[in-house]
């Protein structure tokens, strides 16, 4: 697996992820709340696959 996740790209599904994931824990949302795993996991590995698809990369030096 080749990077295709940017630093910003990367913050953002961190973050975000986290929270949703929060919130389907804290029951506010349903349990699509979880996907906010694959965000958070996509985050660390620094790769997208669904980016790897479509051939979109956000990072500049990859």
């Amino acid at each position: 697996m080749t990077r295709n996740l940017g630093q910003f790209d990367r913050i953002a599904r961190l973050v975000l992820g986290a929270l949703l994931a929060l919130l389907a824990v804290t029951g506010t949302v349903g349990i699509w709340g979880y996907l906010g795993l694959v965000f958070v996991g996509t985050a660390f590995v620094n790769f997208c696959p669904i980016y790897k698809v479509l051939g979109l990369k956000t990072c500049q030096d990859c």
